[in-house]
């Protein structure tokens, strides 16, 4: 089978997107992660399929680069919004649909997407530990100028007893003089990413309870491939609305590839 493929990244957070409204695509979790492998296939951190949707402009399937189908990406959501752009099917806004519900997405004049989040409700917080879900479930630590290595610290969290069996992506941040700072271990990857949207949302969401900051509140953060920042409402104690994340997305290559 040879397969049109588009790749895509968003602060370095690579994706491969396919276009399932064109052609109808199914592809086995082996497949997918062959086509995400980095020496056998195109390589990535994780494969898209954007498909047709009953509710919404299109919907968005997400894999893993281990081959698995896995809970919301931001970045991945931020690209595919971008490529729906390029390939005619929105224009500078849309509603699409993804595993944790429905998304709004805006495309700005200068390439920046900014894609809206889910609410957040509930925030284990042990300082400098904090707990939550953004669309996929986070561990953040403030490692305040520990010079800590995230993979090692990622496994021992993400293959710990409590998170072993569904894992949890791992987060250790830097406040710095503006905004934060933060390196990314991703279960479904098993690596460091040079960016996670999800991460990133969390990771704002920690550093304004952190700061016990209440109403609006813009969060500028830097990650390993780039910078992206967070809108969001602090509504209550542990309560975050309008969430939105928001940085660049952009089209690496395009090209064929025989499965």
């Amino acid at each position: 089978m040879q397969l049109q493929f588009y790749k895509y990244q968003g602060t370095g957070n690579d994706f491969i997107i396919l276009d399932g409204i064109k052609e109808d695509i199914v592809l086995t979790n082996e497949q997918v992660a062959l086509l995400c492998d980095r020496k056998f296939g195109i390589g990535a951190d994780g494969l898209m399929i954007l498909a047709p949707s009953e509710h919404t402009d299109f919907k968005m399937i997400y894999y893993n680069s281990d081959g698995n189908q896995s809970t919301m990406c931001g970045n991945g959501g931020r690209c595919i919004v971008k490529f729906a752009k390029h390939n005619g099917y929105v224009e500078s806004s849309t509603n699409f649909e993804a595993i944790d519900g429905e998304h709004k997405a805006k495309i700005l004049e200068n390439g920046i997407v900014e894609l809206e989040m889910i609410d957040v409700e509930s925030i284990e917080c042990n300082d400098p530990i904090y707990i939550l879900n953004t669309g996929s479930p986070h561990y953040v630590k403030f490692a305040d100028g520990e010079e800590t290595d995230i993979l090692e610290f990622g496994r021992s969290i993400r293959y710990g007893d409590r998170f072993k069996a569904d894992g949890i992506n791992v987060n250790l941040v830097q406040e710095e003089a503006e905004g934060i700072s933060i390196k990314t271990y991703e279960r479904g990857v098993e690596d460091e990413t040079l960016s996670c949207g999800t991460g990133v949302t969390a990771a704002a969401i920690s550093s304004v309870l952190r700061s016990d900051k209440n109403g609006e509140q813009q969060v500028a953060i830097k990650a390993v491939g780039g910078n992206l920042y967070v809108n969001l409402d602090r509504t209550g104690k542990d309560s975050f609305s309008n969430v939105w994340l928001c940085g660049p997305a952009e089209k690496v290559f395009e090209g064929t590839f025989n499965l």
